[in-house]
């Protein structure tokens, strides 16, 4: 019997559950999925009956072990950390199985580095990989920071970051007993469908330093939570925060949480632009 060992944050999903998971993803014939953390496969095996090809990332070796014994028809595993993966998912798929389609992303992400995984994924679709979706588990938690509205106090690094380069749905609740062990958090399924950074900004890596220094002093004014943002010339062309804060047309007494994705990349542009 195989147990789940807590280093890697792993709940194995209860296979009452299953059915009602699947669905909610709407595997069809022609997708190609690539699972993060396959488990027991409670998920790889519905998925591989109705997809084309699934791709699984399985950290546990004895897992990985199983997966591959049990020689699931179109699946392919892999062994390792999804977030050190360097090859890009479609090398590893054998023809005829992908083709020139996209791949959508699914699986039970341990809760400890759910985060890291999202930003993975969107990272993956904005430089290059054809991912059209992902359809992942999470902490309740952390799904209402996905979601969060603007002025809220879910609203963050994560919703901006996130939102930016992907639509966010809400699925399906999970309690804590649709896992063994079960977990002492509510979990969520959530769909993020990706698309092109809306709107768009002159240097993303600028724009994401900027959300996150300012979240960091989310109880500060704007003006004054920017003085974590890093203003160096190198970084920004502007000289001073209350400069960039009028250059971007925005109210430096405003708090972080209340300026909208748009407002953070004009924020984001007016740093990037040569002063006038």
């Amino acid at each position: 019997m195989i147990r789940a060992r807590k280093r890697f944050g792993q709940n194995f999903l209860e296979p009452a559950w299953v059915d009602k998971v699947v669905r909610a993803i709407d595997p069809r014939s022609d997708d190609v999925f690539l699972e993060i953390g396959p488990g027991l496969g409670a998920l790889t095996r519905p998925l591989a009956a109705r997809a084309k090809a699934v791709l699984a990332y399985e950290i546990d070796r004895d897992l990985a072990a199983g997966l591959r014994a049990a020689a699931i028809p179109n699946v392919t595993i892999v062994e390792g950390d999804f977030l050190e993966a360097s090859a890009d998912p479609r090398s590893l798929i054998p023809d005829p199985w992908y083709g020139a389609g996209q791949i959508r992303a699914a699986g039970n992400l341990p809760y400890n580095v759910a985060s890291p995984i999202l930003f993975r994924l969107v990272a993956m679709a904005a430089g290059g990989t054809a991912l059209r979706d992902a359809t992942v588990m999470l902490q309740r938690e952390v799904a209402n920071r996905l979601l969060a509205e603007t002025g809220t106090k879910d609203y963050g690094v994560l919703t901006v970051l996130i939102r930016h380069s992907a639509s966010v749905e809400r699925l399906l609740a999970l309690p804590p007993g649709a896992f063994r062990p079960a977990p002492k958090v509510q979990s969520t399924l959530v769909r993020l469908t990706f698309h092109a950074p809306d709107p768009p900004v002159s240097d993303p890596e600028v724009f994401e330093s900027i959300v996150q220094a300012v979240f960091t002093r989310r109880r500060k004014t704007l003006a004054n939570a920017l003085r974590a943002f890093d203003m160096t010339p190198a970084t920004c062309k502007v000289s001073g925060t209350l400069q960039l804060v009028t250059n971007a047309g925005l109210d430096g007494k405003r708090r972080p949480e209340t300026l909208t994705i748009g407002e953070f990349a004009r924020l984001a542009d007016a740093c990037s632009a040569q002063s006038q």
